[in-house]
């Protein structure tokens, strides 16, 4: 059997569990497409208090925050085996088991829990990029599709990233969620945001150390047929998602060498 395939028996097993109970899995999604609703009321109030902010239109931010949770919601998604990582597999011993089986970890991991509620920040997400496009009154050609798509492809590539170091971290903490969590969430909020906002050396962080603004700020401004302000080449713009998958290959690399280090807890 074939990676894609013994991915789909995993998504298949997790979907039938998951809907032997229908109502609990719908109300999680519903939960999870209305419990960020809060910081969309909050950009509303601000914008309707002052039209925009340093030239950016609330259609605009709308447009960030929309892309950055739609990549954030598939990275979720696919990476939950690696964001319980360090709690479910290294403490009770339980990643032995893996490295026993005759198919990659990294793979067992991708497949070890597909849950449905991370499809209710997608919904929400999808809803806010056609109120975006509403109010922007943007146009879809295929060119801005594909765009679109290449940068939710970095996105999730960027994030799926982040998940993957939470687990090499995982190596020698056990415990190292709070740290990586400031990166992965708190990514998510910085990126709904145009980095020309923060500060420089947080746009620095946020270009060169971490490239968020690579899978969000550039390409959204290469969709929405802006120059960026801060000064960027016009060419770099859509090819900036490229730095997510950079960024994954590096985080695997650390992830082999975390194996490589590992020592069973003996449970």
């Amino acid at each position: 059997m074939n990676a894609i395939a013994l991915l789909g028996c995993y998504f298949s097993a997790s979907m039938r569990s998951q809907m032997q109970y229908p109502a609990s899995a719908m109300m999680l999604m519903l939960a999870q497409l209305a419990s960020t609703a809060i910081e969309i009321v909050s950009i509303w109030a601000l914008f309707d208090r002052f039209g925009a902010v340093k030239g950016w239109s609330f259609g605009e931010i709308m447009f960030f925050y929309a892309l950055i949770g739609i990549s954030f919601s598939f990275a979720d998604f696919l990476t939950r085996g690696f964001d319980v990582f360090g709690s479910d597999f290294v403490r009770t011993g339980a990643f032995d088991r893996l490295l026993l089986r005759p198919r990659s970890a990294a793979l067992q991991l991708v497949g070890h829990d597909f849950r449905i509620s991370r499809f209710g920040r997608f919904f929400q997400a999808a809803i806010i990029l056609a109120i975006a496009t509403s109010s922007l009154h943007f146009v879809w050609t295929p060119q801005a599709v594909l765009l679109a798509l290449w940068t939710i492809a970095g996105g999730i590539a960027f994030f799926g990233a982040l998940f993957v170091l939470q687990a090499v971290m995982a190596f020698w903490t056990v415990e190292s969620l709070e740290a990586v969590n400031a990166l992965t969430y708190g990514g998510v909020y910085a990126g709904q945001f145009p980095i020309a906002l923060y500060a420089r050396w947080f746009r620095t962080f946020l270009i060169f150390i971490v490239p968020l603004a690579c899978v969000a700020y550039y390409p959204v401004l290469a969709i929405l047929g802006r120059s960026d302000p801060l000064g960027a080449p016009d060419w770099f713009l859509p090819v900036a998602p490229l730095a997510g998958f950079i960024f994954l290959g590096l985080s695997l690399l650390a992830w082999r060498f975390g194996v490589s280090k590992y020592t069973s807890t003996g449970s």
